[in-house]
């Protein structure tokens, strides 16, 4: 980055407007932009309607549905992952390239009027509870990017009415203030230059979850039982307890024992460790396992296991493998479904004694790779946001 860049952005760091740039309303922009205008200046409104969750399938006549604007996409997409019959498509909403969907209702106000621009080719069907906009003059994909920044973030929070669902009209998101260049090529760079590094984001992404499957195959194969391998029970390897219950709860054996009435469910009370531990989940996320080593805090629904006398992260490896199938047929059924003390300390453990420290060494390696991957994709995605904000504010231009 250059000095020239760096003092902008730290005049406006600091409240100053740098030569060439104006304070508006919503922030600082610069000289040649267009800042005055809103977003029910630049287009047309209209809704979508029809597609029931119920008629959705995986084949048929392309379409999106409100949810799937929260869960599948971001910014922008091409390709409809969701189909429905041609009779429900024709009672739907038709949208082109070019369409923004915002989403008209959501659980928090903070969530509210999500945005993404449809840019495929072929003609999909909107369904209800979202939001359309065609933009006249201004690059559409510019308009959904602007759609993440803070200032617009916060005004729809104030437009959104309601508590345990919350909605936004039509008429409320035609008051969102835009900013943009007049020079409709410097838009198209923009939006050019920000789906690059969305594509950076994906394609990391990806490669993490090939390396995920990829370490599922190694798991599959080193911790299968075989025929001549020896087997302990869990609770012979290691001490098994829970996080501390509430001052009345009952101790049976020394140890607390897990509940799962309301009582000890929603109480807060927690117990301090301070060893090499195995965490585990006892209700809600099942079977989710972390390491530790040092001082930790564990709740009264987590299972602590320490005092291993056996190779610790072997354990963790196996049971995170084959958790599902060998502990899990004993979960108990209720409206809160958990693992019961005595069936966790019951529950076998297979190995090849010779070679526990070769499968741990193996396995290791693969964590660390995910963990270097990992690491590199949240450096991008910060990356990301901060060329989105240079970019969507013009503190950074192009031409």
């Amino acid at each position: 980055m250059n000095q020239v860049i760096k003092k902008r952005i730290e005049d406006i760091n600091n409240g100053i407007v740098p030569e060439g740039y104006k304070q508006t309303p919503f922030g600082i922009f610069p000289c040649d932009w267009e800042a005055d205008k809103k977003l029910k200046d630049l287009g047309t409104f209209d809704k979508g309607k029809g597609l029931p969750g119920d008629k959705m399938c995986e084949y048929g006549v392309p379409c999106i549905g409100y949810g799937d604007i929260y869960m599948k996409y971001n910014y922008h997409f091409e390709k409809a992952q969701n189909f429905v019959d041609e009779e429900t498509a024709n009672e739907s909403q038709p949208i082109e390239k070019g369409t923004l969907l915002f989403t008209g209702t959501g659980e928090t106000a903070e969530e509210i009027g999500k945005c993404v621009c449809y840019n495929g080719d072929e003609t999909i069907y909107a369904g209800g509870d979202i939001i359309l906009f065609n933009s006249k003059d201004v690059s559409p994909l510019f308009l959904a990017y602007q759609q993440y920044q803070d200032f617009s973030l916060k005004k729809k929070a104030t437009y959104g009415q309601g508590h345990s669902v919350v909605h936004i009209q039509r008429g409320e998101l035609g008051k969102l203030y835009t900013a943009f260049p007049q020079d409709k090529t410097e838009q198209g760079k923009i939006a050019e230059i920000l789906m690059k590094w969305d594509e950076m984001v994906e394609f990391q992404e990806q490669y993490i979850q090939k390396l995920e499957l990829r370490k599922k195959a190694i798991m599959k194969k080193l911790l299968t039982p075989q025929d001549g391998w020896k087997n302990r029970k869990l609770g012979d390897v290691c001490k098994i307890k829970t996080g501390r219950l509430d001052a009345n709860a009952m101790v049976e054996n020394g140890e607390y024992p897990f509940f799962t009435c309301s009582k000890e469910i929603f109480s807060i009370d927690k117990y301090s460790f301070d060893c090499e531990a195995l965490l585990m989940a006892g209700n809600g996320d099942i079977g989710d396992i972390k390491y530790y080593n040092g001082k930790f805090d564990a709740y009264q629904r987590t299972y602590v296991l320490s005092d291993f006398s056996f190779n610790i992260k072997y354990v963790m490896y196996y049971l995170l493998f084959n958790f599902d199938k060998d502990v899990m047929k004993g979960m108990q059924k209720s409206s809160m479904p958990y693992i019961k003390l005595e069936l966790l300390q019951k529950a076998d453990i297979y190995y090849n004694e010779g070679a526990i420290d070769k499968t741990v060494e193996v396995l290791e390696k693969v964590d660390e790779e995910i963990s270097l991957q990992k690491e590199k994709l949240e450096k991008i995605k910060i990356q990301r946001k901060a060329m989105q904000q240079y970019l969507l504010t013009g503190i950074v231009r192009v031409r």
